[in-house]
């Protein structure tokens, strides 16, 4: 089977918003499962006919939507149990995005784990309670970006076996 020019086009663009779309877990301002979901739906769109681009794009949409509810959930139920406040992830949040422009790559951890501590030291008002409270964030931080990350790599493992069967 051949590929039209409009169809090769598509599906090029479709790759690179999934790659974008995986680059997007580390990469700070790149919404990454939206990505990846809208490469595949492009894909299914203007790529061509079958009922089986509908198919891929269905089970993608379940993975990210399931994905994006278990990156935060999880993550979030975790932190509730250990006491760390939405308050201490939105200073190192804010902290880790000044972080990646200021210092390029690694300012965004140094920022992230900086910020949940000086949050962390303000509220407990001592640097030994503060640093458990820290590490328990990055944890979290660690496993929501795992759990994205993995849903990216399934719908772009479901785009290639829509690619392969379609």
């Amino acid at each position: 089977m051949g590929l039209s020019d409009t169809q090769a086009a598509v599906t090029v663009l479709a790759g690179l918003a999934i790659l974008a779309g995986l680059a997007g877990v580390v990469v700070p301002g790149l919404p990454a499962l939206p990505l990846c979901w809208g490469g595949v739906l492009v894909w299914a769109l203007f790529g061509g006919s079958g009922a089986g681009r509908w198919a891929v794009l269905a089970a993608a949409t379940v993975v990210a939507a399931g994905g994006t509810v278990i990156k935060y959930a999880w993550p979030g139920r975790n932190l509730k149990r250990t006491g760390v406040p939405t308050s201490s992830l939105l200073a190192g949040g804010v902290l880790g995005l000044i972080g990646f422009f200021v210092i390029p790559v690694v300012g965004v951890v140094l920022g992230f784990v900086g910020g949940v501590w000086v949050a962390e030291r303000l509220r407990l008002g001592d640097s030994r309670l503060a640093w458990p409270a820290t590490k328990q964030a990055v944890a979290a931080a660690g496993l929501s970006m795992l759990v994205e990350f993995l849903a990216g790599l399934l719908v772009a493992a479901l785009w290639v076996l829509g690619l392969l069967l379609t």
